[in-house]
């Protein structure tokens, strides 16, 4: 087994579970928005609604993205690079709903990024 091989299968899961999570996240934001605004959360750019989409569609792009990943070589390594990226950014915007789901998936990220980042590169050969 190479080095960091533990790593790509994290960032492989992480990306699978977390692009799940933001698919069921988003379809609950856009069906039934009322669901999330308990807390009385305000935007500035948009309504929940909008948030809801983004997360449809970057769930959607997560799951295309670890499969990426699962084939290997540098596209999958970067493309998942950058979906984590903007996964990451994206929960940003749920802070005042979720906090605490948006932290862990804030991190969990941070570490997909880590991993891909570091190990993701490598050939079998190296």
């Amino acid at each position: 087994m190479r080095e960091g091989a533990g790593w790509i299968l994290y960032a492989w899961f992480m990306l699978i579970v977390a692009g799940s999570f933001a698919i069921i996240n988003g379809i609950i934001a856009i069906s039934r928005s009322s669901f999330f605004t308990a807390t009385g959360a305000h935007y500035v750019v948009s309504n929940l609604n909008t948030w809801g989409w983004f997360q449809l569609i970057l769930g959607i792009v997560a799951v295309l993205a670890a499969m990426s990943v699962a084939r290997g070589g540098a596209f999958g390594r970067w493309f998942g690079i950058i979906v984590a990226g903007i996964q990451l950014l994206v929960q940003i915007g749920w802070i005042p709903i979720v906090p605490f789901w948006a932290l862990t998936i804030i991190v969990l990220d941070m570490l997909v990024i880590y991993g891909l980042a570091v190990y993701g590169g490598r050939s079998e050969a190296a």
